[in-house]
């Protein structure tokens, strides 16, 4: 039998992971530390196996949150990677190169939530052809979604 084994990293490419083993509980967290952790609405997490986590680029830089939790991201594009706590570690939903099956399994904090929150999927959803922007047209410096020995591209300094 073949061991699970996931990648991912931050936006520029400076710090990268894998995962060997099976993830655990996929969350959202509503709590106002995750919102600004993440400057979203609320933060994706997935538990990470113990001892599971190896850094294949880079280490995240971390921010003590609170008394119990410290949270890593890279210092150079600010990416949010890990949720760190007492006995465990989260890693962020967004930062992993698959994704689709990462779906959370349940909401935490719920009374902090943001209350239009459960709605904004109930808005209109403007036609791409619509967007100011084509995303043909955006030269992007993001990281691709797999590791790759060609990385940073050319002209980029990590």
């Amino acid at each position: 039998m073949s061991e699970t084994v996931r990648t991912g990293g931050c936006q520029c490419g400076a710090v990268r992971f894998r995962i060997h083993g099976e993830l655990g509980r996929a969350s959202i967290c509503h709590c106002r530390m995750c919102q600004k952790a993440f400057g979203g609405f609320f933060g994706p997490l997935v538990s990470a196996p113990e001892g599971g986590v190896e850094w294949t680029r880079g280490e995240p830089k971390y921010f003590q949150s609170s008394v119990n939790i410290d949270r890593g991201f890279c210092e150079n594009c600010g990416t949010p990677l890990t949720y760190r706590y007492p006995g465990g570690l989260e890693l962020a939903i967004g930062a992993f190169d698959e994704r689709d099956d990462l779906a959370p399994q349940i909401q935490v904090n719920y009374a902090s939530h943001i209350p239009w929150v459960t709605t904004i999927f109930d808005q209109p959803v403007r036609d791409t052809g619509e967007d100011a922007v084509k995303q043909e047209q955006i030269i992007s410096f993001q990281h691709p979604d797999h590791d790759t020995e060609h990385w940073p591209a050319k002209g980029l300094h990590l």
